[in-house]
């Protein structure tokens, strides 16, 4: 048999380029640079930050304001126990539902385990509970 020599020589550690180039500006945001040119692939330093979401803000998200219930990530399993990745979402509904302490109607984007809540415990409870205010809707 014969055999194949190589002879690649690696280029002294001073001659390599860097796997990651960053810039001062880049670095101090945390983000990751580009490799082919070195550009900043996030945010200059002068954007506005983003405000951070709470409880009471209203995000069209398949997500229950009141059980805080959202998106579950599983496994699709085929006959041949192949798994690929699947989203099961949260059966929300659209519900006008009675608020007596209102004497009104509110219109509401809940699932249907957070129905269930409100009509054991009521609506004021779970409201109050998961800290949304039923005035502004």
């Amino acid at each position: 048999m014969a055999t194949m020599l190589c002879s690649y020589a690696m280029p002294a550690a001073s001659a390599r380029a860097p796997l990651l180039r960053s810039n001062a500006n880049a670095t101090s945001l945390g983000f990751a640079t580009s490799q082919l040119a070195g550009l900043s692939l996030g945010l200059t330093a002068t954007a506005a930050p983003l405000p951070l979401s709470t409880k009471n803000t209203i995000v069209a998200r398949r997500i229950c304001p009141f059980l805080e219930k959202k998106t579950n990530r599983a496994n699709k399993v085929s006959f041949s126990n192949h798994k690929t990745k699947k989203q099961q979402f949260v059966n929300l509904q659209y519900k006008k539902l009675w608020w007596e302490a209102g004497k009104r109607y509110v219109k509401l984007r809940l699932s249907t385990k957070a129905l269930k809540t409100i009509e054991k415990h009521g609506l004021d409870a779970v409201a109050k509970k998961a800290g949304i205010d039923l005035n502004k809707k």
